[in-house]
């Protein structure tokens, strides 16, 4: 036991140095009892501290280790927003969310998207919800639910959000999610009168080459392209109007688990004008969860 000086503050403090336990050469290998001589010298070098540095020490070290724990916990990073959007058949949906997408960086799901997947695959699922599709019925919740929660699950939504489009469709579907503890922080209503949306659909033809979807009146298809253009089988003026009667009979119920986020956008409106509404919401969103970080 011996007196030395801190090396932050110069106080004099007791320390206690241990000596080496040394023992015969001939019981140890030689290489072994040289590095623990190294070992020995080095620990003598190292500077000492008093009881105060130490403790100090030991605290910035634990202050340290909670911040790298925070920050891969995702407590520095801003809750990435949820969104419905939705609306009857041709009321503009997809063009919308390519914008909201390429602005907001949201992950898009399309329940109808994810069915179709499924038919072209020719899965069980798929062959079932095909009849359904077919005759302009709404696909069962059991063969789509569960589908859209594994989606919702995967990290990449997790990371960047999402953007559910035009799901849930009934009642029972938003009850089903909600079980699941799903709910978006807005849901946006596009909102367009029935006679403007069969016109919409009953001209749209679909380029099977490049997937392009044209309007022969309202977005005409090139002269050159137009002999290979086809028509859904879901697109037709009597199919979109079943469509239109299932969408009314349900939206309400929908709309019933979301009054609180919900916003209507009038879709009568140009492009540009529907993306300004929406977008305008999207960013008072961005902003507050922005605000709630900072403070």
């Amino acid at each position: 036991m011996h007196s030395i000086n801190c090396s932050s503050c110069s106080q004099a403090t007791l320390v206690q140095r241990r000596r080496p336990q040394h023992r015969p050469i001939a019981s140890i290998h030689t290489a072994a009892l040289t590095a623990r001589r190294q070992s020995h010298r080095e620990e003598q070098q190292k500077p000492l501290f008093c009881l105060v540095h130490t403790r100090r020490a030991s605290t910035v070290k634990s202050s340290r280790l909670k911040h790298i724990v925070a920050s891969s916990n995702g407590s520095h990073s801003k809750e990435p927003m949820r969104v419905m959007i939705s609306g009857a058949p041709a009321t503009g949906k997809g063009t919308q969310c390519s914008r909201i997408v390429e602005k907001f960086g949201l992950v898009h799901i399309s329940a109808g998207d994810l069915l179709r997947a499924e038919v072209a695959a020719g899965t069980t699922a798929g062959k079932e919800a095909a009849s359904y599709m077919d005759s302009g019925n709404l696909v069962p919740n059991s063969v789509v639910v569960e589908m859209v929660v594994n989606r919702l699950e995967q990290p990449d939504v997790q990371e960047h959000g999402w953007l559910l489009d035009g799901y849930p469709r009934s009642g029972d579907q938003a009850e089903a999610i909600v079980q699941k503890g799903i709910k978006p922080d807005l849901f946006v209503l596009i909102s367009v009168p029935d006679e403007d949306l069969v016109d919409r659909v009953a001209g749209r033809r679909l380029d099977p080459e490049t997937g392009e979807i044209y309007h022969m009146k309202h977005k005409p298809p090139p002269e050159d392209i137009e002999h290979r253009l086809i028509q859904r089988s879901d697109d037709t003026a009597e199919k979109v109007k079943t469509r239109l009667h299932n969408h009314h009979s349900n939206v309400d119920a929908v709309l019933g688990y979301y009054q609180d986020q919900l916003v209507e956008v009038d879709g009568t409106q140009s492009m540009d004008s529907v993306f300004s509404a929406i977008d305008e919401h999207l960013s008072k969103l961005s902003e507050s969860r922005s605000h709630a970080l900072a403070a």
